[in-house]
């Protein structure tokens, strides 16, 4: 564009560009995130929790798994809520990671195995005064299987923890 004004030429240029907006998928997913919940303490779920503190740092999942040393997938199977349990040394990288306690940031689940499903159980039936036997009849599991709990060779799964444990150890909150 050209224009002349008291004999002086004047130049502007003009460039007239004609491209779609593309808004990152990132920050569609941070927007979702913040229209649904609105603080961090609303938020009940494991997975929702993780996505809500990664949004508000600003990160990517690949860049959460790279500080907290998993794998992507890995971290995104938290994230989608695809695996239940996330095991301890991971729970206090990701709280430490996010600035919150990490009582916090897990579920009664993995709270329950992160304060150690084995002293957990043992110090309930000790505190109800039964022995294995007894106490497995209480919870309705076969013995061996608390045995099994117990000794810590195997852990106890989520759905197990939800039809047995969770709902008695609630209501006797001596054995929480």
């Amino acid at each position: 564009m050209c224009r002349t004004k008291d004999e002086i030429v004047r130049y502007a240029p003009l460039c007239v560009y004609r491209f779609r907006l593309i808004v990152p998928h990132r920050l569609v997913d941070a927007q979702l995130c913040n229209q649904q919940y609105h603080s961090y303490e609303e938020i009940e779920d494991v997975p929702a929790r993780l996505k809500w503190c990664r949004h508000h740092m600003g990160l990517m999942q690949k860049e959460v798994a790279e500080k907290i040393g998993i794998t992507r997938g890995h971290y995104t199977k938290f994230e989608s809520g695809e695996t239940d349990y996330i095991p301890s040394d991971v729970a206090d990288r990701l709280a430490e990671l996010f600035h919150v306690p990490v009582t916090d940031l897990l579920d009664e689940y993995n709270s329950f195995l992160y304060n150690g499903q084995r002293e957990m159980l043992l110090d309930c039936r000790k505190r109800l005064g039964l022995n294995q036997r007894a106490f497995a009849r209480l919870i309705q599991v076969p013995a061996a299987t608390l045995q099994i709990w117990e000794s810590g060779k195997k852990r106890v799964t989520k759905s197990s923890w939800e039809k047995y444990l969770r709902d008695y150890i609630k209501v006797n909150e001596v054995c929480s």
